[in-house]
């Protein structure tokens, strides 16, 4: 739990603030009460995906990687066991065939699908919860177009 609560104040951090080290970081850190050191911060760091860019100026500063960690799996997987995909208000259900939606719910978890802020899956059944923001219609539209391929 550390760990986690840590990582989030450090995505946190350099999300909201220009960090350029490590130093600065994990001081910041032990101003809300974390006890790091750099080598601590270096291994949060690293397993956030964090980069250094051009902050303003010519100072360079920690940045959080957007990436999208979908290889084709979720295309695949869509194609071969989405049944059926609707939508009702910011929700997605997606029908599989029995034994299939803890496969499909995984897959979405991992694709890093703008707007996807969780699934649960049962047997046969996917709920994928989607952020006001996006809408279910326009991420079924989405999933349907992936899973034609």
């Amino acid at each position: 739990m550390k760990t986690a609560a840590r990582r989030r104040a450090i995505r946190r951090i350099i999300t909201s603030l220009g960090v350029p080290t490590q130093r600065e970081l994990a001081d910041l850190l032990t101003d809300e009460g974390f006890a790091v050191t750099q080598a601590t911060v270096s291994r949060d760091l690293k397993e956030l995906g964090a980069i250094k860019v051009r902050g303003q100026g010519d100072e360079f500063v920690y940045a959080l990687q957007v990436v999208r960690r979908d290889d084709g799996g979720l295309e695949r997987v869509l194609a071969e066991f989405a049944n059926e995909i609707k939508a009702s208000g910011n929700l997605v259900v997606v029908k599989t065939p029995p034994g299939a939606a803890q496969v499909v719910a995984g897959s979405v978890d991992r694709s890093g699908l703008d707007g996807v802020l969780g699934t649960v899956a049962g047997d046969d059944t996917v709920l994928i919860v989607v952020d006001g923001q996006h809408g279910g219609s326009r991420l079924a539209e989405t999933l349907e177009q992936i899973g034609v391929g």
